[in-house]
């Protein structure tokens, strides 16, 4: 079997770090489905607009091992990075197919652009560039499950951070348009660091809109800047 992508995003993050571990979790995060040439017919995307919401399947790209055996078990970041779960317990991107599975909002469909029929999302969690299988419409009548567990997940959630606990300095502040300021905020209290790090001293970074974003945590307070 062969999978060709038929699409990809564009996003503004080049590379993993600081994306959401989730889709949804950072809602004012847009990306830009642009899709391949022999996909670019408008007819394809007929009756979308009657969706708020869009499936995508999409390739884990960067997380690519060619020529090593699958494993059973992997190490989930949230268990701290010592504690095995079974491949099919976790969304790790280390899987037998490296298949990706994010739902967003969609924002807008632009039929006719320089680059063909366009979709613009919010909510989604990959890196641009990352390649997109498929796509297909959120049915909430029988894809949401409020009741649903969640697993190991749900006990090893960190505090939640308060949104006044996040510090922008002026020189990110000046970087930003206030869009991108909500979406880094969102970002930053969702905690980006892996789940086994808590060094107060500790300086993280990210590329995220074409800057480098650096910050820290410090008894649930939140320090952002740019150089």
């Amino acid at each position: 079997m062969e999978l060709k992508p038929i699409a990809h995003i564009e996003t503004d993050f080049p590379t993993k770090f600081g994306v959401p571990r989730q889709s949804g979790l950072v809602r004012g995060l847009r990306g830009r489905i642009v899709f391949e040439p022999e996909y670019r017919d408008p007819e394809a995307l007929r009756g979308l607009e009657g969706f708020s919401h869009i499936w995508l399947l999409w390739d884990f790209s960067e997380a690519r091992r060619d020529g090593a055996k699958w494993q059973p078990t992997v190490r989930p970041p949230r268990l701290g990075g010592n504690r095995r779960m079974g491949v099919f317990a976790t969304r790790s991107p280390f899987r037998p197919n490296n298949i990706g599975l994010s739902s967003v909002r969609i924002l807008s469909i632009d039929l006719h652009t320089p680059d063909g029929p366009t979709i613009e999302v919010e909510g989604a969690d990959l890196m641009s560039g990352t390649p997109i299988f498929d796509i297909k419409p959120y049915l909430a009548f029988t894809d949401s499950h409020p009741e649903a567990k969640g697993g190991f997940t749900e006990e090893t959630l960190r505090p939640s951070l308060e949104d006044d606990t996040v510090r922008f300095s002026d020189s990110l502040v000046a970087s930003f348009d206030a869009e991108h300021l909500e979406a880094l905020r969102e970002i930053l209290l969702s905690d980006p660091r892996p789940h086994y790090h808590d060094d107060a001293e500790r300086v993280y970074a990210f590329e995220f809109a074409g800057r480098e974003v650096k910050f820290r945590i410090e008894n649930n307070r939140i320090e952002a800047w740019t150089e």
